[in-house]
């Protein structure tokens, strides 16, 4: 288990995380989400041991991340835009990480027929999508107890996407590794995380299972004789949006006490609408003030 407790980074007078405190079991695919500049990638990097934070602690199956060898053995963590030097191959960076890494070669050799990825050829000439994918393939044939992915679906077309949700699954079920993503694609982690954690101001501002989250927000779509306005809606809503008599919201609470309140209203039709993991997000950084 990761438990993050109290943490706090700044990078000069700018303080990115204040009081940071998180838990992440093991075996399972966690979100990490947040506007840019949220202190997603800074969280990643600490729990990776590539940034000291200034207070607070990391633990990972209660001893601390700070300069455990062991621990870093049994991590791995891919940076949106990873270091490699003139010349690098990705067959020569399997061959450094075999030396530190329980690197699987049967794996390796699967993950790179899957991702198309070329062997022998210089990442420096790879396009963005592929370096990703060289990567990604390096990632998984480590078969990490942790692995770290910041921003993990940036560049992948959907096919790539499809074959790294597969991939991160098997690793979950088939090593019990703890999976951490970073990522803008939130119907990417609606597919295969269990848990989020959204990060706003420094701070955690919400966090728990995605399933749970969702059940407790309810979207309608009902029409009434007359133009909705605002007003005409008894309760306060996530998300409001009307054009003429037919109305959108989204709303907190119980839905069979929503519903009775729409029903009062007489309208002259109400629809139930599921909501995705984005959507509920969106309403949620509108909510803070970021989003018109």
């Amino acid at each position: 288990m990761i438990e993050i407790s109290g943490l706090k980074k700044s990078y000069g007078t700018r303080t990115v995380l204040e009081n940071v405190s998180l838990r992440i079991p093991d075996a399972t695919l966690f979100g990490l989400i947040g506007i840019n500049g949220a202190g997603k990638s800074t969280l990643l990097r600490l729990i990776a041991d590539v940034l000291r934070p200034d207070c607070g602690t990391i633990l990972i199956d209660g001893a601390s991340v700070s300069g455990n060898e062991r621990i870093k053995r049994e991590m791995f963590f891919l940076p949106d835009d990873p270091f490699y030097a003139t010349g690098t191959t990705v067959e020569k960076l399997a061959a450094l990480y075999a030396t530190f890494y329980d690197f699987d070669r049967e794996a390796f050799a699967r993950y790179a027929d899957i991702f198309h990825v070329e062997r022998r050829t210089p990442i420096r000439n790879f396009s963005k999508g592929m370096k990703r994918q060289a990567f990604v393939t390096l990632a998984l044939a480590c078969r990490p107890r942790y692995l770290l992915l910041d921003e993990a679906f940036d560049g992948l077309d959907p096919l790539a996407r499809l074959e790294l949700k597969r991939g991160l699954i098997e690793l979950v079920e088939e090593r019990g590794s703890t999976v951490l993503i970073s990522s803008h694609s939130l119907r990417e982690l609606e597919d295969i995380c269990s848990g989020f954690a959204l990060l706003d101001g420094g701070a955690v501002a919400d966090a728990g299972e995605i399933g749970e989250a969702l059940e407790k927000v309810h979207k309608f779509q009902i029409a009434l004789s007359h133009e909705v306005r605002r007003g005409d809606i008894p309760f306060d809503c996530i998300s409001f949006e009307a054009t003429g008599r037919v109305a959108k919201l989204i709303v907190r609470g119980d839905r069979e006490t929503v519903l009775k309140e729409l029903e009062a209203l007489s309208p002259l039709f109400i629809e139930e609408i599921k909501v995705d993991f984005e959507e509920l997000f969106l309403c949620e950084v509108r909510s803070r003030g970021y989003l018109k």
